[in-house]
């Protein structure tokens, strides 16, 4: 096993094996009369010290960076006694609270080094040491008089009931939670020696004191008052600070903000937050003169709205003896809808994945405005799916939701994710004007294969897709295009294979899977004469929590700002697709611009085509950590995978029938620029101009004299084979009704193919 296997990484510096590193051998009790921690198996502490950096750096109460290479540094230690007494050290410092477990499974507590200060109507984390001499593995639960247990299931919080007399209310001003959430267990293992993190919420400020216990269970408490213990807080007063957020044209705004204190803690407490801030990004989201209350001390406060703005970071001192406003004023490093582009992401949640587990905890559309808002996106597709359906279908309108305003739109619709189809690809369907697949009263009546969803789409005026394509298209090649066979077996553009041929596809969706992935199954069948566009979408919170927008289709309208004219630009290709940082607008072929004309270009007989741009790009001046990714694995598409190594500047392609053909530097300084590009025509093609792995236009279609596009063998050949490649995945789960009717729109996706590869020109 390499160096590099044996040692991953925990946050950005803690690296060590779990499995194969030498601390994972058993230390033996020789020698232990000079060792003041306990001595134990060290393959399990070093389990638990990674879950531990992971789950406090995601609570925003991360380790430092001192106790992290400290860390580090243990594990990496040839004396393994002292290794495992120095890891214990540094946890040590950050326990509040030891718990005992004695061998009759009896619980005392008391106290632990770390200082116990709270901040007022604030939440901290701290480490409880468990010494679990019983090796019992039930779920310990810290409580106290003072505490006013609350129990959220889908938190991962867990109380013990509350049991509340009228005059213990007022003396009740704790909230004391212990945390586990993955990547936390919920239960003790069983180990000798086990660290668990415990919440605190302060109602008051001051100095407070509680008395602490913990129990796994009915009548687990030590005798002789041991069971609990006395611990005076030490509460740092907080104040509301109110933010005026004004745009660049001095208008108020709605703006995102990241704040974190002296040690690297976020505000407001990630733990605790509840909708419209959501408790997995670091981020909030505030609009001119609201407010966020934060302790006295001092803060770094970053303020931005989106890729197309430039962030603000500042240092905060925020004072208990005055009032605090904090005065920010957005700067735009491009204004896209100034030049008649307006940027949606279809696709976004406000159920499942990273949000609430129980459907019923779905957030609101007021809440989805907010963070819409917050990144300037003009239109957000709020998309109801499987694990939310029947609670958040009540929002779905077939028109734009009260919430939206003339410049920001926010629409509700559907991804077929969750459904017995589902198997086949994940279906993005906007614009709908009925939500229900006719003659079905539930989920599970829906059909199980693709086609017949999107054509049912198609005929209400929707615009229809597949949502992450790149999942179960992944190969081994690099190569753009490339030709090995996908597996198809997963939940991507895996039937639009098929369904493409059936003109049944609006688009395929691109920026939150692999770029190699998303882009090549589509350079194939443009290659083969079809014309499915490509839509950007970040699938939030699914497969990336980040922020909504992390993948966007800029479209060009004309006309004011609408829904419906969004998605027909979309379906037209008058757009492009981007991660926000780089821009490729005003894409024209002999001034044919894309997404007109049916995007379609007449030439008599082979010839030169120009092709012209307005590209800009942002990237700051040194490489950021994405410079570094694989665009093989890389998920989301980012400005980095398109530096020139060593330099400020990404590389524009003209890309002719999926090969790039010719090439202009563009220095990344956010300057829109004009660029334009001779191209040889021989035959019918397509072309689009790319930033690759960071922006991609839609094609332009040129047809040479009466010929159909037909510009690779190759490529007819591998969608043939990709036909038989996706019938062996999938029909086993078409229901047995269905799969005649399946099978013979395979079969029609197979004879096309073969039509086409008849009238395809040699590679």
């Amino acid at each position: 096993m390499s160096e590099l296997d044996r040692r991953r990484a925990i946050g950005s510096l803690l690296k060590f094996s779990l499995l194969a590193h030498p601390l994972g051998k058993k230390v033996f009790a020789a020698g232990t009369a000079s060792i003041a921690f306990p001595v134990v198996a060290a393959q399990p502490l070093l389990a638990q010290v990674r879950r531990l950096v992971e789950a406090m750096e995601y609570l925003g109460e991360p380790f430092t960076g001192a106790d992290r290479e400290r860390l580090d540094a243990a594990a990496n230690m040839s004396d393994e006694t002292r290794a495992i007494e120095e890891i214990q050290r540094v946890l040590e410092s950050k326990c509040l609270l030891t718990v005992r477990i004695n061998p009759e499974s009896r619980v005392s507590i008391e106290r632990g080094a770390a200082p116990p200060r709270l901040v007022e109507q604030g939440w901290r984390a701290y480490l409880i040491k468990v010494r679990n001499e019983a090796g019992v593995t039930g779920a310990l639960t810290m409580e106290s008089p003072q505490a006013r247990p609350v129990y959220r299931p889908s938190t991962g919080l867990a109380m013990v009931p509350e049991s509340v007399r009228p005059s213990d209310v007022a003396d009740r001003w704790l909230e004391l939670n212990t945390y586990t959430q993955k990547p936390m267990e919920p239960q003790l293992s069983g180990f000798e020696l086990e660290y668990r993190i415990a919440l605190f919420y302060s109602r008051d400020r001051g100095r407070r004191e509680a008395q602490i216990g913990a129990t796994f269970g009915p009548g687990t408490e030590d005798i002789g008052f041991r069971n609990r213990t006395a611990v005076l807080f030490e509460v740092a007063p907080s104040r509301d600070v109110t933010l005026r957020v004004r745009d660049e044209n001095g208008r108020p705004a709605m703006a995102s903000f990241r704040i974190k204190d002296k040690a690297n803690r976020v505000y407001p407490a990630r733990s605790k937050r509840l909708a419209p801030d959501f408790f997995f990004q670091e981020q909030i989201y505030r609009s001119d003169g609201e407010t966020v209350r934060l302790p006295s001390g001092e803060f770094t406060v970053t303020c931005g709205r989106g890729p197309e703005y430039i962030p603000e970071t500042r240092p905060v001192t925020v004072s208990s003896s005055a009032g605090v406003a904090l005065d920010f004023r957005l700067r735009r490093w491009i204004d896209p809808p100034a030049h008649g582009w307006y940027s949606g992401d279809h696709h976004i949640h406000a159920a499942g994945c990273a949000h609430y587990e129980s459907p019923t905890e779905g957030v609101r559309p007021e809440d989805m405005m907010r963070h819409v808002l917050g990144e300037a996106l003009s239109v957000g597709s709020v998309l109801n799916w499987g694990p939310s359906y029947y609670h958040q279908r009540q929002y779905f309108e077939a028109k734009d939701n009260k919430v939206s305003t003339s410049s920001t739109l926010l629409r509700y619709d559907v991804e077929v994710s969750g459904f017995p189809s589902s198997h086949c690809g994940h279906l993005v369907l906007l614009r709908l004007r009925n939500q229900d697949y006719p003659d079905t009263r539930q989920i599970e009546d829906w059909p199980t294969w693709d086609l017949p969803i999107l054509k049912w789409g198609k005929a209400q005026g929707a615009v229809v897709g597949f949502a992450h394509s790149g999942l179960g298209l992944q190969v081994k090649s690099s190569d753009l295009p490339n030709y090995e066979i996908p597996p198809y077996n997963s939940i991507g553009a895996n039937e639009y294979i098929v369904d493409v041929t059936h003109d049944a596809v609006d688009f395929i969706s691109a920026v939150d899977t692999p770029f190699l992935s998303e882009l090549n199954i589509w350079y194939h069948t443009l290659n083969c004469g079809f014309r499915t566009r490509v839509s950007g979408e970040t699938d939030f919170p699914c497969i990336t929590d980040g922020r909504v927008g992390g993948g966007r289709s800029y479209v060009h309208l004309p006309q004011a700002l609408s829904y419906d004219a969004w998605c027909e630009g979309v379906r037209a290709g008058r757009s492009y697709v981007s991660d926000g940082f780089s821009h490729l607008m005003n894409f024209t072929t002999n001034g044919l611009e894309a997404g007109t004309n049916g995007g379609e270009l007449r030439l008599e007989s082979p010839g030169m085509v120009r092709t012209t741009v307005q590209a800009a790009c942002f990237l700051a001046e040194n490489p950021g950590p994405a410079g570094a990714l694989n665009p093989r694995v890389q998920v989301q598409w980012s400005p980095e995978l398109a530096r020139i190594r060593g330099t400020r500047e990404v590389t524009v392609e003209a890309v002719l029938n999926g090969q790039p053909v010719a090439s202009q530097r563009l220095v990344a300084d956010g300057v829109l620029r004009d660029l334009a590009f001779e191209i040889p025509i021989k035959k019918s093609s397509w072309i689009a101009l790319r930033i690759l792995g960071s922006a991609h236009t839609n094609p332009i279609f040129i047809r040479v004299g009466e010929r159909p596009i037909r510009a690779s063998k190759r490529s007819a050949e591998w969608c043939l084979k990709g036909v038989d490649q996706c019938w062996s995945q999938k029909s086993p789960r078409i229901n047995p009704q269905e799969r005649e009717i399946a099978q013979r729109a395979y079969d029609y996706a197979r004879e096309r193919y073969r039509q086409i590869l008849s009238e395809s020109d040699a590679d």
